[in-house]
């Protein structure tokens, strides 16, 4: 039976940043599932970078099915939990529901993989505190707030948090991740 893994997220979330998780952990064996604020066609977006622009553009992207409400979840019937960023962590970090998942990979020491504005999530619950983590450059300020240690490059491990900029550094987050989650759940 293969292990299985959640992705949170919501509306507005960036396309690559839960699509490649969603595929490539699929293409690992893993039984991926993705949880939302409510079963329904999730719309996410596109962001990038244009000339002229002092920070990203966002256009409609892919949208796609949530399998669960986040009041659905059973954390302990998951290996692993990924946050993907986007605009969605804004909205995301105020729901009790996500932030009682959250918290139960957090206090069971499960591999979380986060990237971009995924961390907003995670310092809402506290989650960041004396961590060494990696995020979208301009949160650089929320992160240090949250108690954790910024560091601007493509991935950064702290035991079992892995952390990402943005979309553009998906191959080493993912890369990462799937380490982690080998040493932690070797049988799948």
């Amino acid at each position: 039976m293969a292990a299985k893994i959640l992705i949170v997220t919501g509306d507005a979330a960036e396309s690559l940043e839960v699509f490649y998780p969603y595929q490539r952990l699929r293409e690992e064996g893993y039984d991926v599932h993705i949880a939302a604020p409510s079963r329904k066609k999730l719309r996410f977006v596109v962001h990038d970078f244009e000339e002229g622009y002092d920070t990203y553009t966002e256009k409609p992207g892919y949208t796609w099915p949530a399998d669960l409400a986040f009041s659905e979840v059973d954390a302990g019937q998951y290996a692993a939990l990924v946050i993907p960023g986007g605009r969605a962590p804004e909205y995301l970090r105020n729901d009790p529901e996500l932030r009682k998942i959250l918290k139960a990979f957090f206090d069971a020491d499960k591999p979380v993989a986060q990237t971009c504005h995924g961390p907003l999530l995670t310092a809402a619950i506290e989650g960041l505190s004396g961590r060494r983590v990696t995020a979208y450059p301009a949160l650089e300020p929320d992160m240090q707030t949250a108690g954790a240690s910024f560091q601007d490059q493509e991935t950064v491990v702290d035991g079992n948090l892995v952390s990402a900029r943005a979309w553009p550094d998906n191959p080493g987050w993912m890369r990462e991740f799937l380490r982690v989650l080998r040493a932690k759940s070797p049988a799948n």
